[in-house]
């Protein structure tokens, strides 16, 4: 077994309602008094409502330009080195904690997250994805710390877009298939990796049980326990999952076939967990797990994520997309090849068309 890195967590995490009251304080706590906040459009509109508004904040701000690139991440580097910031704030989805993380490694400052939406993981792990400018996946990057601090407060999620937590279910699930076939068969399970693999268990047993009651509770407006569940195991356990697994709580071939699908402009209204959710029936295809992808169905329908060729916005007879995206997902250094089986370009669109024939008559 190689060596493990763990990085189990941020240093501070809170959620319950009002939590944002307390940023002053813990900013203070860490002697931290300049801060650059990065933020999209909407997401400051949905946090604004519930951020504290003490005039002892030594706050400045600054809009992303909608992608976590190397270029956006050395723009606002320079701001942060030229406004001598101690930390920089990162207030949205994915993308904008992702971009918040990189600026901070890359300044050296520490990063406070405040999600405002539960689609990934991304407020608890110390990872960022990269994207062209254009949208595109390039690559991942580790960092060697986890973030300062990291705050949910609950009624930004709850009146964030259903479809970003259903995406965030997807995403979650995938935890587990990802991690199990990566964990299942080792000779020897260190402590982390244990906890990691039953982390990931937890994520499915969670999502499964309570996702559907979450769902409803917030097309409501309804604070409830399901739903708190649901978003604490996307943000919490599902960060855990690789922060304690390290490459083997991380990923396989789920999140190889969402790369594989960036290259296709028709996906791209789609969100990471919906194509990740699509990732999870290939994997299951290459596994020749049937029995698992049909016992999904169900769920999948409920969350209206993608079983078909055609629900990913895309012609299923364009044999050569098929084939580009097939190629993207075995493409040097994706995590499908941390599976035990070598997997090829042919393998991966055989699974799609499989897959294609199979779910058919179930969807």
């Amino acid at each position: 077994m190689t060596q493990l890195e763990v990085r189990g967590a941020p240093s501070y995490y809170a959620c319950r309602e009002g939590v944002l009251d307390e940023l002053e304080p813990l900013l203070r706590s860490n002697r931290i008094t300049k801060c650059l906040v990065i933020h999209g459009k909407k997401s400051w509109e949905a946090a604004s409502p519930f951020f504290p508004t003490e005039d002892s904040l030594n706050l400045s701000f600054v809009e992303y330009n909608r992608e976590c690139s190397i270029n956006e991440m050395r723009r606002i580097s320079t701001l942060v080195h030229k406004g001598t910031y101690d930390a920089v704030i990162g207030i949205g989805g994915g993308k904008v904690l992702d971009l918040t993380k990189a600026v901070a490694h890359e300044t050296n400052r520490e990063a406070i997250l405040i999600p405002t939406l539960a689609s990934t993981c991304s407020a608890w792990t110390p990872l960022s994805v990269f994207y062209t400018d254009e949208g595109e996946f390039t690559h991942y990057t580790l960092f060697p710390k986890s973030s300062l601090i990291v705050l949910l407060e609950p009624r930004i999620i709850l009146h964030s877009p259903i479809e970003y937590v259903r995406a965030g279910i997807a995403d979650t699930l995938a935890k587990w298939y990802e991690a199990d076939v990566l964990i299942r068969d080792l000779p020897y399970l260190p402590l982390p990796v244990k906890i990691a693999h039953q982390s990931a268990k937890l994520c499915q047993s969670i999502l499964l049980e309570h996702s559907a009651s979450a769902i409803e509770a917030m097309a409501e407006r309804r604070l409830s326990e399901d739903f708190l569940q649901v978003i604490e195991t996307i943000i919490v356990a599902g960060g855990m999952v690789g922060g304690f697994g390290d490459h083997y709580g991380r990923i396989a071939a789920a999140h190889s076939v969402h790369n594989g699908l960036t290259v296709a402009h028709e996906t791209h209204h789609l969100l990471h967990g919906e194509k990740v959710a699509y990732g999870i029936l290939v994997q299951l295809m290459l596994e020749e797990n049937l029995e698992e992808v049909a016992s999904l169905v169900p769920l999948y329908k409920s969350l209206k994520l993608p079983l078909l060729i055609e629900d990913l916005g895309m012609d299923g007879t364009d044999d050569e997309k098929l084939t580009a995206i097939s190629e993207r997902t075995v493409a040097n250094g994706e995590s499908i090849h941390y599976m035990e089986r070598h997997f090829m370009s042919n393998d991966v669109k055989g699974a799609i068309l499989q897959l294609e024939k199979f779910v058919r008559p179930l969807a």
